[in-house]
């Protein structure tokens, strides 16, 4: 039975808002932090333009399946320990809205090794596009949580560069390693 008056109430509206911005801010957060740093391993690794392709699209679907379930398995388990605090909440509401973040947020570093004709800098083009998104994603942050606008967004940008720097690295020096 659904709770019509805790959508009503301009407290718990935004409390449901923030809520809903939090599953999405982490869904995204992972979607683009884990699809960019498979993708500049395998750039690092010098694979082909198709294993790029097939690596990011598994990631894509794999880990946001995984997160998804993960998300609906964590609010079912709230839900049975503490009931009165989370009964109004959806575990598949929960789940979807993570899944579509990350699915939404992770392709948009694939996409440049998607476009037909493929750039020469499809690497270059994903990791600007890669960037703004975390700075993005990072800033929306500060409407849950209390940091500002620029700083959340750096925050996130730099924890998501490192990320990517590392895979790339890793791929450059394992791709030495099995040569």
């Amino acid at each position: 039975m659904r709770c019509y008056a805790c959508y009503t109430s301009p407290m718990s509206v935004r409390s449901h808002l923030k809520h809903q911005l939090g599953n999405l801010v982490y869904g995204a957060n992972d979607g683009i932090i884990t699809t960019f740093a498979v993708i500049a391993g395998a750039v690092g690794a010098g694979f082909s333009h198709s294993v790029i392709i097939v690596l990011g699209v598994a990631n894509l679907v794999a880990d946001g399946f995984s997160m998804a379930a993960s998300k609906y398995l964590s609010v079912k388990s709230e839900q049975s320990i503490d009931q009165e605090g989370s009964k109004n909440r959806s575990a598949l509401r929960d789940s979807v809205a993570t899944f579509a973040a990350f699915a939404l947020a992770g392709l948009l570093p694939l996409i440049p090794f998607l476009v037909p004709g493929s750039m020469r800098n499809e690497f270059v083009i994903s990791a600007a596009a890669t960037a703004i998104a975390f700075f993005l994603v990072g800033a929306a942050r500060s409407f849950v949580i209390r940091k500002g606008f620029l700083l959340a967004g750096l925050e996130m940008l730099i924890v998501g560069g490192a990320a990517a720097s590392i895979a790339y690295g890793l791929g450059k020096w394992v791709e030495t390693l099995i040569r």
